[in-house]
C-alpha cells in the first residue's frame, strides 16, 4: 500500500495586495454578480475570464424554475468566451459571489464540479496553467491553475 497526498497551494490576499489587473478582475467579477438571475436560490455568482487577445468575458448564473437549464456564472462566462473569442486562450478567471443576504461571501467560494470540470478544457486549450482567483469580502486565494481546484480530473489524454 502506498498513501498519495495531494496538495494543492493557495496563496491569500487582501484586495490591496493584488496586482491592479487582478483587482480590475475582481471588481468585474463581483460587478457580475449584480446581473444574476436567482429568484430560487438567491445566491449571486459572478465570473470573470481574461483573453490572451485582451478581452474580459463575464457571465453571471441564470436559474430557471427547471433547474437543469440553468447555468453557472462559470459556465456562463466560458461557453460565452468560447463562442465569441474561439481562437483565444484563457489567461486568467475570477469567482465572487453574495450569499442571500446581498452581501459578497465571508469566505471565498469554489466553482462546482461541472464549472471546474469545463473550466479544465479551456485550461487544455490554453496549453499552459491557467490561474484562478476565488473572492470573499476581504480575502482572495489564488488558486495556480484550474487544474488544482480538480485533483483527480478526467482528461482525455
Amino acid at each position: 500500500m502506498r498513501k498519495i497526498d495531494i496538495i494543492v497551494p493557495i496563496t491569500e490576499y487582501t484586495y490591496d495586495e493584488l496586482s491592479a489587473e487582478d483587482r480590475r478582475l475582481v471588481d468585474m467579477a463581483r460587478e457580475a454578480t449584480y446581473r444574476s438571475y436567482v429568484p430560487y436560490s438567491h445566491f449571486h455568482v459572478g465570473a470573470a475570464i481574461e483573453l490572451d487577445n485582451g478581452e474580459v468575458v463575464c457571465g453571471s448564473n441564470q436559474e430557471n424554475v427547471a433547474y437543469p437549464s440553468g447555468t453557472c456564472a462559470e459556465r456562463s462566462a466560458c461557453f460565452y468566451a468560447g463562442a465569441r473569442y474561439p481562437e483565444s486562450k484563457f489567461v486568467k478567471i475570477v469567482v465572487a459571489a453574495r450569499g442571500t443576504d446581498g452581501e459578497f461571501v465571508s469566505e471565498p467560494v469554489a466553482p462546482c464540479g461541472a464549472c471546474r470540470q469545463a473550466l479544465l478544457e479551456y485550461e487544455q486549450l490554453a496549453g499552459r496553467p491557467v490561474p484562478v482567483i476565488l473572492c470573499g469580502k476581504d480575502s482572495f486565494r489564488m488558486l495556480p491553475s484550474v487544474a488544482s481546484t480538480l485533483p483527480l480530473a478526467f482528461t482525455e489524454f
